[in-house]
């Protein structure tokens, strides 16, 4: 239906309008916070258990304390990417069905979770819990040495602390976001395929995570797996500089009185 990113946009916008482009967003608001409140601080646990005896960690360990965070962080990941990406295909589905001379009833988030939960259980909200768990894994793996690495080289405060100004944690942030992001993009398109619970007619039905990708190569070639590829790097650099620089500021030492240091 889409040939590129900025055809993507025009025709949201003229189906949908400006606020089109905003569907999905009260998830975001409301998960996005303890989703990555839980993989950064579950990274600095890891490194801080993961030490050994020389001053620096070895990158191994940066990459298996990585990995545990992208673990511990699925619990909150998958029903956000799940319904984010219900909200997201409404448009989508709605548009294709109208074409067919059906119509698509569009809900919240809220009548969505009910409905699956009334309808399939709770743990139907963790559909495509093994892409989404392989994606955030190799995420991890990539984006905290990477970002470790890269914040190692810039400026330091001068109160001591030894930690990287706060612009320089922001640039490290988005550079090791968008290339950990590029880097996973195969694996988070056979994700948001597997976890689009509404099909478009005429489209074809996965039955899991590797008939999706086999389903992938065989009709659309290599390069599918790489769609969407420059949005995720537009999207995730600017959200871990983000939030990397802020974590890094220590607000929450600050505003209880703790002082903190994060392991390098």
């Amino acid at each position: 239906m889409y040939s590129s990113m900025f055809d993507c946009f025009k025709k949201t916008y003229r189906a949908e309008g400006y606020f089109g482009m905003y569907r999905g967003a009260s998830v975001n608001i409301l998960l996005v916070t303890p989703e990555k409140a839980i993989k950064l601080a579950a990274n600095d646990f890891f490194r801080y258990h993961f030490r050994t005896g020389d001053p620096r960690l070895p990158v191994t360990r940066q990459m298996a304390a990585g990995a545990m965070a992208g673990i511990c962080q699925i619990v909150i990941t998958t029903p956000m990417e799940l319904l984010k990406i219900q909200m997201q295909d409404a448009g989508r589905v709605a548009a294709a069905a109208k074409l067919a001379g059906k119509t698509v009833v569009r809900k919240s988030a809220t009548q969505l979770t009910l409905d699956m939960i009334r309808e399939r259980g709770f743990f139907s909200l963790y559909k495509g819990l093994s892409p989404t768990l392989l994606r955030d894994v190799l995420f991890s793996i990539i984006y905290f040495p990477l970002f470790a690495t890269l914040n190692e080289m810039g400026p330091r405060r001068s109160d001591g602390s030894g930690d990287a100004v706060f612009w320089w944690s922001f640039v490290s942030g988005c550079g090791g976001g968008s290339t950990a992001a590029l880097t996973v993009t195969p694996v988070d398109v056979v994700k948001t395929r597997v976890q689009a619970l509404t099909k478009a007619e005429g489209e074809r039905k996965c039955s899991g995570m590797f008939d999706c990708a086999s389903q992938i190569l065989k009709y659309e070639g290599l390069a599918a797996f790489f769609k969407g590829g420059a949005c995720r790097m537009i999207v995730v650099a600017p959200l871990f500089g983000i939030a990397q620089s802020v974590y890094y500021m220590g607000v929450a030492e600050m505003l209880l009185g703790y002082e903190y240091k994060h392991v390098k």
